[in-house]
């Protein structure tokens, strides 16, 4: 066989190899192009998805306050805990979605419905109780979160003292030093665009004192699990958290602890919801 013919045929054989490669290459990237994505977590209107991992909860500072109640000297210690994804409400419930719930249901009206100050539609629903903020969640397919869902959305993973960073900051939350002179109220939802979350929640400093799903005991730290803390199995008063409109700026911070007990019902405390994504 002549050195012409040998070219030849080593050429044809190149060409079909390279031919069939691309082809093989193409038709891959075809299949794989057509697998469906791995499926995404649903979507909640209005609400913020948490991911999963770690942060620290709780404040070892010890304050040496000596006025009014000696509440939030100390909320440690502090401790690291993980956390499993979940979703909370980016905004406190309102008066016109609790509305809908008492239309539906029939359950009683929260008292501060008639309070010119707290009854708009777009301000927080106060003057529930724990009971009612637990027949809402229901009712809406929500739980209430967890204190220690509700620190993280507050306060992310960086230990940050309030939602917005470390120096407190009057013109970002409704509390009593931003307060004016005169008649005190809530605010409508999502008033502070500055001081929202790390997350995106907003009004988790002031406004309104929000409802956990959590006993309250104040040694709790000490022994809580590092994963998915519930609280405690029983206790008769339960967690408050984020601060009120009548209350310092203190109160507001994300490590902040409080409770009263669950039938309490006052015009500076509201909530918010959570939800477990569905597996």
């Amino acid at each position: 066989m002549s050195k012409y013919k040998c070219f030849i045929i080593l050429f044809i054989v190149c060409f079909a190899g390279a031919y069939l490669a691309g082809k093989l290459l193409a038709e891959e990237e075809r299949h794989s192009a057509s697998k469906e994505p791995p499926a995404a977590l649903e979507s909640y209107p209005d609400m913020v998805l948490i991911p999963a991992g770690e942060f620290t909860m709780g404040d070892n500072t010890r304050y040496n306050w000596t006025f009014m109640l000696a509440y939030n000297i100390y909320d440690g210690p502090e401790h690291v805990v993980y956390l499993d994804v979940y979703y909370i409400d980016k905004y406190e419930v309102t008066n016109e979605q609790y509305k809908k719930f008492v239309d539906e249901t029939g359950y009683r009206r929260p008292s501060c419905w008639n309070d010119a100050r707290f009854n708009r539609s777009n301000q927080p629903v106060v003057g529930v109780d724990w009971d009612d903020a637990v027949a809402y969640a229901k009712w809406a397919g929500k739980r209430l979160p967890t204190e220690a869902e509700w620190e993280k959305a507050a306060r992310g993973t960086d230990k940050r003292l309030w939602p917005w960073g470390n120096k407190f900051d009057k013109a970002k939350c409704n509390v009593w030093e931003s307060g004016e002179a005169g008649l005190r109220e809530t605010k409508p939802v999502g008033s502070y665009e500055n001081g929202k979350s790390p997350y995106g929640c907003y009004d988790m400093a002031g406004n309104a004192w929000e409802w956990c799903a959590d006993s309250y005991d104040q040694n709790y730290y000490c022994v809580s699990p590092s994963k998915n803390p519930q609280g405690p199995e029983t206790g008769q008063q339960r967690v408050l958290r984020g601060g009120g409109l009548l209350y310092f700026g203190h109160y507001a911070r994300c490590a902040a602890r409080y409770r009263v007990p669950p039938y309490a019902q006052s015009p500076q405390i509201g909530f918010r919801c959570a939800k477990t994504p569905e597996k």
